[in-house]
Parts: C-alpha cells; sequence; structure tokens
C-alpha cells in the first residue's frame, strides 16, 4: 500500500511558511515597501507551478514511515518540500532572465513585470537565502540540520554547474555542433536536472527520519540520477515529436539551439549530407530551418530510436529498484511511485 498525502495538505503550509519569512525578515528594520516587493515575488514566483517537487519530499516521507503522517510530521516534511520550490523558484527567476524569456507558468516572467526587470536577480537571490533562513528556524535543533544545509548548498552547486556547461555548449547566439556531444548533455541532465528534481526531494526526506545512511543515499543517488536521465530524455523528445494539443506548449528547442538528446543522436547517425543540412539549420530562428531539421529527424528515425531507449531506460530502472537492499530503512516503493509517474508519459 503507498499512502499519500493531497496537495491541498501541501498547500495548506504555504501561508505560514510566507508569513515566518516575512517576519523574519522584518527583524531587519526595513521598509514595508520591500516587505511586500518581496512577499509578492515569493508568491509569484513560488506558488503557481507543478509543486512536483515539493510533494515528493512530502510522499517520500510517508512511504518510509509506511503510514499517513501525524500534524507534525506533515508540517514539517510539507516545509521542507516547500524549500525545494523555493530553490526551483531561485533557478527559474534567473534561468529566465539568462534565456529572454518572456513567459514562465503561463504568465509573464518575473523580471518582465512592471518595475521589475534586471531587480530580479536580486529577488532570485533573496528566494534562495530564504530556505536557509527556514531550516534556521525551523530545524536548527533536528540531528540532521548539518545535513539538510549541506545539502541544499551542494545541490544548488551542482545545479549552477549544469546551467553553466549547457549555456556555455549551446549558447543561442552561436550555433557550433561540433560542441555537442552525448557525454555533454548527460552531464547537464545529471548536474542541472537529477540532482535537484529527484535526489533531493529523497535525500531530504531520509535525513528528516534519519534514515539518510551513507548506503541509502548512495542507491537512491544511483536510481535517482539515472530516472533523471530518463525524464530528460522524455522532455526533449517531447518538444520535437510532442502533440502541442497534449503537452500544452510549441517545442522551441531546435530553434534555441538546445543541446538536447534528439539534437546529439541525429548527429551520431547522420550522414555528412544530413549533417551539413543540421550545421545550416540548427538553432536558427526560422521556421523553414526548423521543417529541414526535423526532416533529417524523421530520416533517422528518431521516433523509433526513442522508443527503443524508452523501453531500455524502464527495463534498468526496474531491475535496479527490485534490487535495492532495504536493510537499513529505505524502501523501493519510493522509486516506484515516482517511475510510474512519469513512465510513458506523454506531456
Amino acid at each position: 500500500m503507498t499512502i499519500k498525502h493531497s496537495r491541498q495538505d501541501f498547500e495548506a503550509a504555504f501561508p505560514s511558511l510566507i508569513q515566518h519569512i516575512l517576519t523574519q525578515t522584518k527583524q531587519y528594520d526595513v521598509p514595508d515597501s520591500m516587505i511586500k516587493w518581496f512577499e509578492k515575488s515569493l508568491i509569484y514566483n513560488t506558488a503557481n507551478g507543478k509543486l512536483n517537487r515539493g510533494l515528493s519530499v512530502v510522499d517520500t516521507g510517508a512511504i518510509l514511515l509506511n503510514r499517513t503522517l501525524n500534524d507534525l510530521e506533515l508540517h514539517d516534511l510539507s516545509i521542507l518540500g516547500w524549500m525545494v520550490e523555493l530553490l526551483q523558484a531561485h533557478f527559474l527567476v534567473h534561468d529566465d532572465i539568462m534565456d529572454n524569456s518572456s513567459t514562465r507558468r503561463g504568465q509573464p516572467c518575473w523580471y518582465k513585470q512592471p518595475k521589475v526587470g534586471l531587480i530580479a536577480i536580486n529577488d532570485g537571490t533573496m528566494l534562495h537565502s530564504s530556505i536557509f533562513m527556514l531550516l534556521k528556524a525551523r530545524f536548527r535543533s533536528h540531528p540532521a540540520y548539518i545535513q539538510m544545509v549541506e545539502l541544499f548548498h551542494e545541490t544548488t552547486f551542482q545545479t549552477l554547474l549544469g546551467q553553466l556547461c549547457d549555456l556555455t555548449t549551446a549558447p543561442e547566439e552561436t550555433v557550433d555542433l561540433e560542441k555537442f556531444s552525448m557525454e555533454r548533455y548527460l552531464c547537464i541532465v545529471k548536474h542541472k536536472t537529477a540532482y535537484y528534481s529527484f535526489y533531493l526531494p529523497v535525500a531530504l526526506a531520509l535525513h528528516y527520519l534519519q534514515r539518510a545512511t551513507a548506503e541509502n543515499l548512495r542507491q537512491a543517488q544511483g536510481i535517482l540520477f539515472r530516472m533523471g536521465e530518463y525524464y530528460q530524455i522524455q522532455d526533449d523528445y517531447l518538444d520535437v515529436f510532442g502533440d502541442p494539443d497534449v503537452t500544452g506548449k510549441v517545442g522551441t528547442d531546435i530553434q534555441d539551439n538546445k543541446c538536447s538528446w534528439v539534437i546529439n543522436e541525429a548527429l551520431s547517425r547522420c550522414s555528412e549530407s544530413q549533417r551539413r543540412i543540421l550545421d545550416k539549420c540548427y538553432g536558427r530562428k526560422d521556421g523553414i530551418a526548423e521543417m529541414k531539421v526535423k526532416s533529417v529527424f524523421d530520416e533517422l528515425t528518431l521516433d523509433q530510436a526513442y522508443r527503443q531507449l524508452e523501453q531500455e531506460y524502464v527495463k534498468e530502472l526496474r531491475r535496479m529498484i527490485e534490487a535495492v537492499d532495504e536493510s537499513e530503512g529505505l524502501d523501493k516503493r519510493i522509486f516506484k511511485v515516482f517511475l510510474s509517474k512519469i513512465c510513458k508519459r506523454d506531456r
């Protein structure tokens, strides 16, 4: 039996989280206008996402305990989950500026809001700093407090390394497919996606419940890094081959010069003439060039290649999950739930 708590349970902790951050901020004797600005940033950038990462902290805790969480456990794990969402908000605010994006989650990016602009750089950093304010206030006496602080610091650095690798490999203004490789791509995925989206929520719950043994963390990291790869490859595939009516968005990876699984797989399979088309057309803000790239992808039967790779990933992940040693308090159901959420998704 898998025990889950509702999204509403998780969201119920958000007002107290906001109130605590703002109360702490007021102690620094800043004008009310600054408090209101920070409150708007917190709510705008944190509350409107899918919340999958934050909810995963709560779900992992319930699975590990094999029961419904009591009020204290639910609140604590929800607060930890919201810290993951704050970290996500921090990354996205800065990413949108670097990518010159216009919208995020169906609304204008924060830096596109009136009077915000590049102040958003400061706002994004404040979102990150508030994580440690909350950790200190809520968990300073917890036996794993230091480990949780270090986990957030390490996760932040790992993700920024991934972002650096991504930005320097595939800048939008300079297309150079010689910089692309599957090895570089998997490095980006591991650091930029897998660490904070998959490993962090599980590691936090393990630390909170004092089950974060070296062996449990090693096993979790191995499975969740691999799952993060699978998830990102899915994203890349759906950007090019997905149905916009199902995914809810029109893919932009080709025109944005993204170092994705699709282009790297194409580069490993293409002929000289196909390579010339990719070199000429990939990363161009041009619909005709994009269609030529897609034609090469179709010629290379990348849709079929993805289906085969997906089967291999799912088979390997199931094997790894079944091999989990639960003797130190880990529970393989955590990974089964994660896999069930993403397996063969179409959005």
